[in-house]
């Protein structure tokens, strides 16, 4: 009985990932414990929520005003003194409407947050799941802000708090307390919103360490682009500018990119990466499921659902539509053309239909993973993270690649 308890509980909570993930999608996946790479069989390493007592002091508080949180694994062996913090994704909200409602969800509020949740590919504990990193301190940073941790500011009408950079700077201070001011090496990740927001804070996060520490860092899934959808509009700029503007995000936005664009361009990577100083590292699918859903087509560009079949399944694109994704895939290579010059910078995009691969452990590291060049996404990490060697992996355009897990939904 506890283990269809704790079966049942851990397809709830996968299932909260996906709707969450796909927000305007409106779509359902066709096998949700697939394709997150989670068995029920394997049960992996469940960590508890803890909340940062000392936030609601400094303002950090969620959309509700309740305390922000984190799930910490301890290190140990050789990776006590390692660090990896991993910023939770999850969507965002635009106007006070999708604030409201986020507010009384997961993603705005710590009185809905699992008590625990599963740690698995990056997070995972075991050697043969997490070769590099699985003995290392392992914190998820929870999302409840809903501008990537960047937001400042508050409607004290709708009782809405818009404190993603005082969240970040709370859960920062409280985790270096607890010894990651010790850190010898360290490594700042996160996962589609949460990979935005590993690009944004970047630099901050290398601040917080001595020269002598390692400090790098992944964005996984966020590299968003400025694009035109199928109607000719600009569906995702529309939709940031109201997160940028609603949220206050201006003022902690990059001034090396603020001093010659917009806010809202300076909330798209693509304006942003080949300034950050500290070593980065792109994992990105080149057709990129959440965007073809969310951003290319959406319903709204849409209208007489043209698109359908091609965003459920790749598979049944005509021609014409996979020659529009295919340009999408030129724009994503070509924005980060300048990055990738860099030596100390990596990358890793591969021609699949797929939205985030660090963690799923059937997409991070498995028998049968998505790999470029022989090389599974935690081996190419690895080998970035640690100098083994130059990590520059671009794939060749769709259809070539026959080890993606492309996600298909009906």
């Amino acid at each position: 009985m506890g283990k269809l308890l704790w079966a049942w509980a851990l397809m709830v909570l996968i299932l909260g990932w996906w709707v969450d993930g796909f927000d305007y999608a409106n779509v359902t996946e066709v096998s949700i414990l697939e394709v997150h790479g989670v068995s029920v069989a394997a049960q992996p390493l469940m960590v508890g929520l803890t909340l940062i007592r000392g936030a609601a002091s400094k303002g950090a508080v969620c959309l509700d005003g309740t305390l922000p949180g984190y799930h910490w694994h301890r290190g140990f062996g050789s990776g006590a003194n390692s660090w990896l913090i991993q910023l939770e994704g999850g969507g965002w909200c635009n106007d006070h409407r999708s604030c409201v409602y986020r507010k009384k969800t997961r993603r705005g509020s710590s009185n809905y947050m699992e008590k625990e949740i599963p740690f698995t590919g990056l997070l995972s504990n075991k050697p043969e799941e997490n070769p590099d990193f699985f003995n290392w301190n392992r914190v998820k940073v929870r999302y409840c802000d809903g501008a990537s941790f960047a937001g400042e500011g508050q409607d004290e009408a709708s009782q809405l708090y818009y404190r993603g950079q005082r969240i970040w700077s709370a859960a920062m201070e409280e985790l270096m307390a607890k010894g990651m001011h010790n850190a010898n090496q360290a490594l700042l990740s996160g996962c589609s919103a949460g990979g935005l927001a590993s690009i944004l804070h970047c630099d901050e996060f290398s601040n917080l360490f001595p020269r002598r520490t390692r400090v790098k860092c992944l964005s996984d899934g966020g590299l968003f682009l400025d694009a035109m959808d199928i109607s000719g509009g600009h569906t995702l700029r529309k939709f940031f500018q109201g997160v940028v503007t609603l949220q206050g995000v201006k003022k902690n936005l990059p001034p090396s990119c603020t001093n010659h664009m917009d806010p809202t361009s300076c909330f798209f990577p693509q304006n942003i990466i080949a300034s950050v100083k500290t070593p980065l590292f792109i994992l990105n699918a080149a057709y990129d499921a959440w965007q073809v859903q969310a951003s290319l087509a959406p319903p709204a560009a849409d209208p007489h659902n043209q698109w359908h079949d091609c965003k459920m399944n790749h598979a049944h694109c005509s021609a014409s539509q996979l020659q529009f994704l295919q340009r999408f895939r030129y724009q994503m290579l070509n924005a980060v053309r300048s990055f990738s010059i860099s030596r100390q910078n990596g990358l890793f995009i591969n021609s699949c239909f797929a939205h985030c691969h660090s963690e799923r452990q059937d997409t991070w590291f498995a028998d049968d993973s998505p790999v470029l060049q022989n090389k599974p996404v935690a081996i190419a990490v690895g080998d970035w993270y640690f100098d083994r060697s130059i990590v520059k992996l671009i794939d060749c355009a769709y259809p070539c690649d026959n080890t993606c897990h492309n996600l298909v939904f009906r």
